[in-house]
């Protein structure tokens, strides 16, 4: 199978040479060519340019030709952290919340993340797995193309190995990359002490995670009430005898250490931020840890703004992801994550979708095949509706820009 998309109004992201994660000031950098034409062969990009050198088409066999005139060209959304599994919502919570009562008020009470956790050990893997895939369709036709998906609602070993089978099914079910993360550690079971819920993590559940290689990465809520600093250290330093990196819930309800714990951990990422103060952001500078915020949820919890502009300024990197979850951030629309970058961080168009695309794609180790328009990289991209230019995309928040989105040679709408 062989695409032609011609007469594109912009083509967005565009590289020679690929890179792995954009940092400070070069992300307010986007590599544009105007009026111009991407060739695609089976599950990869093979060639693209400015229409006035346009070479015309020798081989008319299998080719199907899209003209995107008034359109532009993206590559696809990466979004590198949810929670997409999970049995039923919360909405009973989010009116809590705006009848005064806090996040962690709310756990107290059973809620949050145990509330999650006893809807899903009442739902069959099949039930979890075909809410899942609705959730993933979505997604796709708001123009996301990879994305990580965690485990914890189950914080129980079946359960989260229940989890875990569920993810495995979703990769091998649909057309977008998808990288799985064990989360036993977001909270602990009730009636379990925290010692025993860590024991059971690092003796139990993290060996046979890695001999069912159901997980590429192992998070940690670092967080006041839940896995300190020196728990996340020791978890994740087990998780990486098995070759399973870390990721780190990192900073969200308060300044637990959790920037520290991923860095001294080699973690991919740390998530979240809205309490990284100077110091965290002076670690990350002598580290490859990608800072990763979430404007989602803290948009939805009503929490202070992460230091975003403060990152990028300091000439780190930064990477953009929904949390798509039934708690505190029940979208994965990215199109509005960058958005409320823009509106309330004060990121720039540029800064924002680079943030969404390559960085988010390091943050799956996925860079070197997605998250940019390069040669020999995946056709992994969409087409926009009729927009003017890119920074329309955030301008226009809550709306979706994407008409076509093209996975692997396939094509979306």
């Amino acid at each position: 199978m062989k695409i032609l998309i011609k007469n594109i109004k912009s083509l967005v992201q565009v590289e020679q040479d690929v890179r792995l994660k954009v940092s400070g000031a070069e992300m307010k950098k986007l590599s544009c060519i105007e009026n111009a034409w991407l060739a695609i062969e089976e599950d990869k990009i093979v060639d693209f340019g400015e229409m006035k050198d346009f070479p015309g088409i020798s081989d008319w066999s299998n080719l199907q030709m899209i003209d995107a005139t008034g359109k532009l060209v993206l590559p696809c959304w990466c979004d590198s952290h949810t929670h997409l599994v999970y049995a039923g919502n919360r909405e009973s919570e989010f009116v809590d919340r705006i009848n005064g009562l806090s996040y962690e008020e709310i756990f107290k009470r059973g809620g949050g993340i145990l509330n999650s956790a006893k809807k899903l050990v009442e739902a069959t893997e099949d039930e979890l797995f075909e809410s899942a895939m609705k959730k993933i369709r979505e997604v796709i036709l708001l123009g996301t193309g990879a994305i990580e998906i965690k485990s914890g609602y189950g914080l129980s070993f079946e359960a989260e190995l229940k989890m875990l089978r569920v993810i495995k099914k979703i990769k091998e079910n649909v057309s977008i990359p998808v990288k799985a993360t064990f989360l036993g550690a977001h909270a602990v079971p009730v009636g379990v002490t925290k010692e025993n819920h860590i024991e059971n993590i690092i003796n139990e559940m993290l060996p046979r995670i890695a001999e069912e290689k159901l997980a590429e990465y192992c998070d940690v809520f670092c967080e006041r009430n839940y896995f300190s600093k020196e728990e996340t250290i020791r978890i994740l330093a087990e998780a990486n005898k098995y070759g399973i990196k870390g990721k780190v819930h990192a900073e969200q309800l308060s300044h637990a250490g959790g920037v520290e714990a991923g860095v001294a951990s080699k973690a991919i990422s740390v998530d979240h931020l809205e309490f990284a103060n100077e110091n965290d952001i002076s670690i990350l500078k002598n580290s490859e840890t990608m800072a990763t915020i979430l404007p989602g949820a803290q948009f939805f919890l009503g929490l202070q703004n992460p230091p975003a502009r403060k990152i990028i300024d300091a000439g780190l990197p930064l990477a953009i992801a929904s949390d798509y979850n039934p708690g505190s951030c029940p979208s994965g629309n990215m199109n509005f994550m960058i958005s409320l970058a823009c509106i309330n961080y004060k990121l720039t168009p540029e800064e924002s979708i680079n943030a969404a695309t390559i960085n988010s794609a390091y943050a799956m180790e996925l860079s070197k095949t997605h998250g940019s328009i390069a040669i020999g990289k995946q056709a992994n991209i969409f087409i926009t509706k009729e927009i003017p230019n890119y920074s329309f995309i955030p301008y226009s928040f809550a709306n979706n820009p994407v008409e076509t989105v093209i996975l692997n040679g396939k094509i979306y709408k």
